[in-house]
C-alpha cells in the first residue's frame, strides 16, 4: 500500500470524523497520513475542530502526531456557514410543498 500511496499526487480524506475510528483504524489512518507526509498533497474535510479529533482517533498522542503532520506547511480553509446539502434539502422540501398546495387547489 505504501508504494501505491507514494505514486499519488493527491490524497483526499473526506468527512474525517463522521464515524469514530477503531484503535486499529486510527493507527492505519495515521500510517497513511505519515506515508503521504511531505510526499503527497493531502486534502482533509471535516466538520470537527482540531480539539475534537481525539474523540475520533481515540488517543491524544496519536491525534497530536497526526495533526502535526497534517498542519505542517498547510493551508487551513475554514468554511463557516450552512451545509450545502442541508440548504438543498430545504429547497427541495419547499418546492414539494408548493407543488402539493397547487395540486390540492385544482
Amino acid at each position: 500500500m505504501k508504494t501505491q500511496l507514494a505514486k499519488l499526487d493527491l490524497l483526499i480524506l473526506d468527512e474525517l470524523g463522521y464515524v469514530p475510528a477503531s484503535k486499529l483504524g486510527a493507527e492505519l489512518l495515521f500510517d497513511v497520513i505519515s506515508t503521504a507526509y511531505e510526499r503527497t498533497s493531502v486534502i482533509v474535510t471535516t466538520n470537527l475542530p482540531f480539539e475534537n479529533w481525539t474523540e475520533v482517533l481515540g488517543s491524544e498522542r496519536l491525534t497530536g502526531a497526526t495533526l502535526d503532520r497534517l498542519t505542517h506547511r498547510c493551508h487551513i480553509i475554514e468554511c463557516n456557514g450552512e451545509s450545502y446539502r442541508l440548504n438543498d434539502a430545504k429547497r427541495r422540501r419547499s418546492t414539494r410543498k408548493r407543488g402539493d398546495q397547487a395540486g390540492s387547489q385544482s
